[in-house]
């Protein structure tokens, strides 16, 4: 990413396409229409409503944990997710897809398995892992496909 570029960002509260100076990105930008944080560091929850919006207009990369509330290894992952979500603030995205409440979304990603993650770049999926992980092994995953993005 060029630091002189702008980079677009979907408000998690109401939508709005924001744009963003590069170097503006660790100064909690805020949504020119609400006013709410652009970047929260947690997750997003999103809905077959939403969804397409985040993966297709946002400049970062877009990190979603497909999970169900029934699901035992998502519930042990979400926390992780979560905290790395936190740590990485400023370099991804991270939404959280209800697959049970959202199925349209799930499955035209063609969700087979729960907890599946996915990484989005420019409105395409990048790479997938199956499976709830420990912290590391989900930093080192997500930091080798961020690399690749540079």
């Amino acid at each position: 990413m060029n630091n002189t570029s702008t980079i677009q960002l979907v408000c998690p509260e109401c939508g709005t396409i924001n744009r963003v100076p590069a170097q503006k990105l660790d100064d909690r930008p805020l949504c020119g229409k609400c006013r709410n944080r652009l970047l929260a560091g947690q997750p997003i929850y999103v809905s077959d409503q939403n969804f397409r919006r985040f993966i297709d207009r946002s400049g970062l990369p877009v990190v979603v944990d497909f999970w169900a509330p029934w699901c035992g290894p998502c519930q042990q992952f979400g926390p992780v997710f979560s905290q790395v979500a936190a740590e990485v603030a400023t370099k991804a995205v991270f939404l959280k897809l209800d697959t049970q409440a959202n199925q349209q979304s799930a499955a035209a990603c063609q969700i087979r398995s729960i907890p599946t993650l996915a990484l989005f770049y420019g409105g395409r999926e990048i790479a997938r892992l199956s499976g709830a992980l420990p912290k590391p092994q989900f930093q080192q995953w997500l930091y080798q496909q961020l690399d690749t993005l540079q």
